[in-house]
C-alpha cells in the first residue's frame, strides 16, 4: 500500500471471504493557525525554518511545507488557545534552526513538558528540540519520526 494510502476494513460477522476492504487516500493539506499578527508570526517560522516567505490567500498568510501541507496564518482576536505544531527536518537543516533560535535568544526544551531547558533530545537515533512561536504556540523539530527506531 502506498504513502497516505490507508487501508479500512468494514468490520462485519460475515466469513472473511466476504470482507471487503476500501482503499482511501488521506492527507493532511492545510491546517489554520490562530495569531494576533500573521505578518509577524507567519516571518518567524519562515525565518526560522528558512522557509520562502508566505503568499497570500484571501485572509491568509499560508506557509507551505517541502511535503505539501500548509500553516495558513489567521489574526483573531482575543485569547489563542495553544497549538503544537512539530516539523520533521533533515539533519543539516537541524543546526541552522537550532542556531537560529539561539541566536534570537529563545527558550527551548528538549521535551514537551518543558522540564529540560536548553537541552535537545536524541529520540530514535535523531535530534529535536522544542520552542515557542510569538503568540505562544509549541513548535518542535525532530530529524527522526517517532517510533523509527535508532
Amino acid at each position: 500500500m502506498g504513502r497516505g494510502r490507508v487501508a479500512i476494513v468494514r468490520r462485519c460477522n460475515c466469513p472473511p471471504a466476504a470482507r471487503t476492504e476500501t482503499i482511501m487516500s488521506v492527507q493532511l493539506n492545510h491546517t489554520i493557525v490562530w495569531c494576533r499578527d500573521k505578518q509577524k508570526s507567519a516571518a518567524f517560522l519562515t525565518e526560522i525554518l528558512a522557509l520562502p516567505p508566505p503568499t497570500r490567500f484571501g485572509p491568509f498568510l499560508v506557509v507551505p511545507t517541502a511535503n505539501g501541507v500548509s500553516l495558513d496564518f489567521h489574526d483573531v482576536e482575543g485569547d489563542i488557545a495553544s497549538q503544537h505544531y512539530a516539523f520533521l527536518i533533515g539533519e543539516r537543516e537541524f543546526d541552522g534552526v537550532f542556531a537560529r533560535v539561539r541566536d534570537r535568544g529563545l527558550a527551548y526544551w528538549a521535551d514537551p513538558m518543558q522540564s529540560r531547558p536548553n537541552e535537545i533530545n536524541h529520540r530514535d537515533g535523531g535530534r529535536g528540540f522544542y520552542f515557542e512561536d510569538p503568540d505562544g504556540h509549541f513548535l518542535e523539530v525532530l530529524t527522526r519520526p517517532y517510533g523509527s527506531g535508532g
